[in-house]
């Protein structure tokens, strides 16, 4: 289990996080993230800060945790990018803040180049020819 087991106060804390973070209160995160929350906290399920507000469509969240350090790369225990989950949402926006914060379209499983192939979504898989991988 996660080291904050048995503190429910700083699993509340933490809870508040990842609802801030779905919700795209992009100031408020800064706000914790500059205070000393680290940009790439992770859930029970290994999904970042960065992955629920990419998922959920928050490109400003997404761009203003990338500034802050958070890794635009980093998988959830089951092996998915926010890069492939942005895709699978078709949340462009979040797409091209992913690519612009660095995000590999072939990392993870199924990647993001592997989603939008399953999907046929023309459009990303240009913008993932053009990133350079």
């Amino acid at each position: 289990m996660g080291g904050m087991d048995g503190d429910p106060e700083l699993e509340e804390f933490a809870t508040r996080l990842f609802d801030l973070a779905r919700a795209g209160e992009t100031d408020t995160l800064r706000a914790y993230v500059e205070a000393g929350v680290p940009a790439d906290l992770t859930n029970g399920k290994g999904d970042t800060l960065l992955m629920l507000a990419a998922y959920h469509g928050h490109a400003a969240t997404v761009r203003m945790l990338a500034e802050l350090g958070a890794d635009p790369d980093r998988a959830n225990d089951r092996g998915q990018t926010p890069l492939a989950g942005a895709v699978f949402k078709k949340e462009s926006d979040v797409v091209r803040a992913l690519l612009d914060a660095g995000a590999e379209p072939s990392a993870g499983t199924p990647s993001a180049i592997d989603t939008a192939r399953m999907f046929a979504n023309e459009q990303f898989l240009q913008w993932f020819d053009q990133s350079g991988s």
